[in-house]
């Protein structure tokens, strides 16, 4: 509940999360004020007509005793006639205009395309988040895990699709929420307008650790994000013969690790967990459960049950001395 609760005010985040940093978080904070608006005014009317009522009720002793049939004065029923019909009338004006208020944001979020807009594909796993750059060339196409850059002030086409169950892909600062379902594919536009680092949750219960699914999504101006890709293609550093990355290297190869994990430039190509060819280029590992540093990643590589249950890396049986030398080894894939 607290985490969630930063979540919403900004802690875990550079910018609060009512803060519109895009298009389509402009257009939707734009419906959702004039919601707010139309039901706050609507709640402060019901509250002075029920105080009113309140006020002006009758005890028992101020009701006369029934004598005969009742007679309504017709005054006062063409009265409570018209208050009534006119109070139907507002109401259903009033829904009729929150209803054309939301298909216009709806239109408007979907009418947004580009010929050159940068192609990203993001698929949800429990409990992770798989994000492929496509390139026509093969070689150039580049994967990571819970963190999308995408450059600033350029539409981005995010095609989503889900692993294992529905997850649903929602950045409060530059979209709504988009629904990840087995077994089809959809494409959402967003485009940041400034640069910063925006985090995204998963908002669709989709596990033991729904709570612990998060991404951030890294805007940078054309030429940060430029290097950042250019750096990302890439393979694998080569640790120095004899240094401690060289044992942690040769360790993780001769470990399960490589059953799981793919590191571009070595002989490890399992497809099940996040790509760690650039890992210690990313701010945060179990998709958002921890910062990226040296002790986190000690526990995280030791056993991951420990701080992220039921997820999909086992415990492993290592000496101290083969963790070290994995994780110096992972600290130098940047």
């Amino acid at each position: 509940m607290i985490r969630l609760f930063a979540f919403w005010a900004g802690t875990f985040n550079d910018h609060s999360v009512t803060e519109a940093m895009g298009r389509q978080a402009a257009v939707i904070a734009h419906e959702w004020w004039f919601f707010f608006a139309v039901c706050t005014t609507v709640f402060i009317i019901t509250m002075l007509f029920l105080a009113r009522a309140l006020m002006k009720r009758r005890t028992v002793e101020d009701v006369p005793l029934a004598t005969g049939p009742a007679v309504l004065d017709p005054r006062r029923e063409r009265t409570l006639t018209i208050a009534v019909s006119s109070a139907m009338g507002v109401t259903v004006v009033t829904l009729f205009v929150l209803l054309f208020v939301s298909i216009s944001t709806g239109a408007s979020i979907r009418h947004f395309n580009s010929k050159n807009a940068v192609t990203i594909q993001v698929m949800g796993h429990q409990w992770w988040w798989h994000v492929i750059y496509q390139n026509t060339a093969a070689s150039e196409t580049l994967q990571t895990a819970n963190e999308i850059h995408i450059p600033v002030g350029k539409p981005v086409v995010i095609l989503t699709s889900s692993n294992d169950v529905i997850h649903s892909f929602w950045v409060p600062n530059i979209t709504g929420k988009r629904d990840l379902i087995p077994g089809y594919s959809t494409a959402l536009w967003i485009q940041a307008d400034k640069p910063g680092r925006f985090r995204g949750q998963c908002a669709e219960f989709c596990g033991h650790q729904h709570a612990h699914m998060a991404f951030y999504i890294v805007a940078q101006e054309q030429n940060d994000f430029d290097a950042w890709e250019r750096a990302q293609i890439n393979p694998a550093v080569t640790p120095a013969p004899g240094s401690l990355q060289e044992k942690g290297m040769q360790k993780f190869m001769a470990g399960p690790c490589v059953m799981c994990h793919t590191i571009r430039g070595t002989d490890a190509g399992g497809a099940v967990g996040p790509d760690l060819t650039h890992v210690a280029s990313r701010s945060t590992i179990a998709a958002g459960t921890l910062d990226f540093n040296h002790e986190n990643l000690l526990k995280w590589v030791r056993n991951s049950q420990d701080i992220k249950p039921g997820n999909k890396m086992p415990a492993m049986q290592i000496t101290d001395d083969d963790l070290n030398a994995i994780v110096a080894y992972l600290e130098s894939l940047k």
